[in-house]
């Protein structure tokens, strides 16, 4: 018998910014990292043989949780890979909601009836993610393996394992970034012990804790989309939009390996309702695009921690104006300790 713990990766950009990533190869975010420390946790006594995951950058990120402490190498395996969303990808949800919201609505609930340009069937994602596993169990006999994953594909998989049709794989909940599924493969059955299991993370570093969409009959939720103000080719200035409102607004441009970020603001009566960090993406997909490795801006003292909760840290300093640079390159970083046990 084969053991499979599937992990569904820590939190990423697309859960961060509110971006459909499907096939999109994004990074964590320091929740994200938060979030490892405590994987990392849960897996410290439990004996792993292997570790797989898709060839995705924040499912090898996630993993390295697992083999860096334990020495064991990682084998990357694309049919674990996320659902690939068509031309879908890189949107806002906002943006998607407002082009098809009952195909949104379908992709969350009526799986069976979600049809985008060349985007991936969902049925096939089920089929495919069962063949990864098979494929770990011929592998690895008589092992005990880890496979980190991604949320929408997991899902359907446990719904094709189960006997559920790709219809009610619909009412299936979701899975919180490092949720834990335990399999067993044995004489070619595989079995599901549990699943979504996120109990070793504490509250505050929940992904789930802080979204409403996965607590909406519909699946769905306010989020902000983007009206192109200008557009150089080396830069963009965006008008952000809640509904049919302006939001907020963002500009950067490119200077040759960086992004600069110019103008950055919500408006005052959005400003603590989890809507700022949404721009923050789109910098980010438009630098990874151009091939920036590095998004810098200046602020005030007073807006310093606002921006190094994703990942911003000071670069220089003139006067009451801060420098503050983050590293977007898809490289493996180092897990921070426990608070409560620097030993881990």
């Amino acid at each position: 018998m084969t053991t499979i713990y599937l992990i569904r990766h820590a939190e990423a950009e697309g859960n961060r910014y509110r971006l459909a990533h499907g096939q999109y190869n994004s990074n964590l975010t320091p929740r994200g990292y938060q979030q490892l420390c405590h994987l990392r946790r849960r897996f410290r006594e439990i004996p792993i043989d292997a570790v797989y995951g898709s060839d995705l950058f924040r499912t090898y990120a996630t993993a390295s949780a697992i083999f860096r402490p334990k020495d064991l190498a990682f084998h990357p395996l694309p049919l674990l890979r996320e659902v690939h969303m068509g031309v879908w990808e890189g949107l806002s949800w906002a943006e998607i909601e407002r082009l098809d919201r009952q195909m949104l609505i379908n992709f969350n609930q009526y799986p069976h009836q979600w049809r985008v340009e060349v985007a991936e069937y969902l049925g096939d994602v089920g089929e495919r993610l069962e063949e990864g596993l098979r494929q770990i169990a011929r592998e690895c006999p008589n092992a005990t393996v880890a496979a980190t994953s991604h949320g929408a594909a997991s899902r359907i998989l446990l719904g094709r394992l189960q006997g559920l049709t790709l219809a009610e794989s619909g009412k299936l909940p979701h899975g919180d970034n490092t949720s834990v599924t335990k399999l067993e493969v044995e004489d070619g059955a595989i079995r599901v012990i549990y699943h979504g299991d996120a109990s070793h993370l504490p509250q505050e570093l929940s992904t789930f804790r802080r979204q409403t969409w996965h607590k909406s009959g519909l699946a769905t939720e306010p989020g902000l989309w983007y009206q192109t103000l200008s557009d150089s080719g080396e830069g963009r200035q965006l008008q952000a939009m809640l509904g049919e409102e302006p939001a907020g607004r963002i500009a950067f441009h490119r200077e040759g390996e960086r992004l600069v970020i110019t103008d950055y603001q919500i408006i005052p009566s959005l400003r603590g309702q989890r809507f700022g960090a949404q721009p923050m993406g789109q910098a980010v997909q438009f630098a990874r695009a151009a091939g920036c490795g590095e998004v810098t801006l200046a602020c005030g003292g007073e807006l310093a921690g606002f921006f190094r909760q994703f990942g911003f840290t000071e670069t220089g300093r003139e006067g009451d104006r801060l420098t503050l640079s983050m590293d977007i390159r898809l490289i493996l970083r180092d897990i921070p300790p426990l608070p409560e046990d620097p030993r881990t």
